[in-house]
């Protein structure tokens, strides 16, 4: 108990983590070891994590497959620089990755994270349209409720208003924005909706480099599902006006949605794509921006062929090594099959929650499961309550969410609901005799 205690104020006064100031507001559970779809405290607490560490450990933890893959990999290298040099691994990966993503993508950039595969996927839009002698197509756009990274135009193509990066706002690129993607997975794309997306690109288009979005779930900008006509729409608009479309799959990717890549739920193929997360199953990071060939032609083929990026770890081989194992066992799930009785567990199992007075709804897709509230969520309640009912999830806003790994049993889901339904309800009890007192 001394030694967590003694860690957990040097994190405290020391150690800077997502989205929190220094010191925190509430301290960071130290975690000793992680196995399976538990992750273990110091003082031996053990935890069902409903994240997938932020969507990443889809495999769960200390995974036999994933850790033979990395060691392997080990003995021979770890790393060795990708700028004139390649390797084995980095090739198999690109073979899988072309062997398995929406029809059309063929050259590969790799990227050592999410945002960085965001801000290679900009530039390469960008220097797209000039190579293709379009040079007032400089801009991008987005929708209302996205979220990118944190890097600097990862950010400028953030929502602006709803975001966490207005602090930033005058400092960023200008970008253009649409209204979020109506809320609805089945629901039909209005005529109203339609003309008014068109009318956008026709009034916008001579400016546009590229359109970028979150295809069917939009994440960190607030759990929205939306429909695939709306993808469709925008694929079809992105043709008629020369922008690039850019699917940012990085949470969505390798069988989040209910299909293996979320384009897949309206049968199209962007011309640029991100990849990162699920990749290497939660044990690198590491991450990918892929185009079509007609992108990447273009661009080699102009004035200014190189594509001006070029991360240190490009390419990283423990990382290419693991991204190879983690595919091969996403493909041995059957993992439809697998994310549609994910949501139909979590949808039995958490429809008791929208009855709770202070919850605003309750909506699942694929392996994902939401729980809105009326109002933001008290960290410090809410984190106690989850601890003592054995269960790691991290809110945001007033959005209270699971994303469970693949690995989870029918019984242990239930589990993880049932907790989490007794968390929500004991907190809004909570909160609601504060305001009270």
């Amino acid at each position: 108990m001394t030694s967590a205690l003694s860690a957990s104020n040097f994190d405290q006064q020391h150690l800077w983590h997502p989205y929190a100031s220094l010191p925190p507001s509430y301290p960071n559970i130290v975690i000793d070891h992680a196995d399976g779809i538990y992750i273990v405290t110091q003082d031996g607490k053990r935890l069902i994590d409903g994240m997938s560490s932020w969507w990443a450990s889809v495999h769960g933890y200390n995974h036999p497959v994933l850790n033979a893959a990395i060691t392997t990999q080990l003995g021979k290298m770890a790393h060795v620089m990708f700028g004139g040099l390649t390797h084995q691994p980095a090739i198999d990966l690109g073979k899988k990755l072309l062997s398995i993503v929406p029809v059309g993508l063929d050259a590969i950039f790799y990227a050592d994270s999410g945002s960085i595969a965001v801000e290679v996927a900009l530039k390469m839009a960008l220097q797209y349209q000039i190579a293709a002698h379009r040079p007032t197509k400089q801009q991008f756009a987005s929708t209302h409720s996205g979220y990118y990274g944190d890097t600097w135009h990862a950010m400028s193509v953030c929502d602006p208003v709803a975001g966490m990066h207005s602090l930033y706002g005058n400092q960023l690129p200008m970008q253009h924005f649409v209204p979020a993607p109506p809320m609805g997975f089945e629901r039909d794309t209005t005529q109203q909706e339609r003309n008014e997306l068109t009318a956008f690109f026709v009034n916008n288009s001579d400016k546009l480099a590229g359109f970028i979005i979150e295809p069917i779930i939009q994440g960190a900008g607030g759990m929205r599902f939306y429909s695939p006509q709306y993808l469709q729409l925008l694929r079809q608009l992105c043709d008629e006006h020369d922008v690039v479309l850019i699917a940012d799959e990085i949470a969505t990717g390798f069988g989040r949605s209910g299909k293996l890549f979320a384009c897949d739920h309206a049968n199209i193929s962007p011309d640029i794509m991100t990849i990162g997360k699920a990749l290497t199953g939660g044990y690198m990071t590491f991450a990918a921006t892929l185009c079509t060939r007609k992108v990447a032609d273009t661009i080699s083929q102009s004035d200014y062929p190189a594509l001006m990026h070029g991360p240190t770890f490009m390419g990283n081989p423990l990382a290419c090594a693991v991204a190879c194992a983690s595919i091969d066992l996403i493909l041995s799930y059957d993992i439809e099959a697998r994310t549609a009785n994910t949501q139909f567990v979590m949808e039995q199992q958490l429809a008791p929650a929208a009855n709770l007075e202070g919850v605003k709804e309750v909506r699942c897709l694929g392996a994902v499961a939401v729980v809105e509230l009326n109002e933001a969520v008290n960290m410090p309640v809410f984190q106690s309550l989850l601890i003592e009912n054995g269960i790691w999830v991290r809110p945001f806003g007033k959005l209270v969410y699971i994303m469970p790994p693949y690995i989870i049993t029918d019984d242990e889901l239930i589990t993880l609901c049932q907790a989490l339904l007794k968390v929500v309800s004991a907190y809004l009890t909570q909160v609601s005799l504060i305001a009270i007192g």
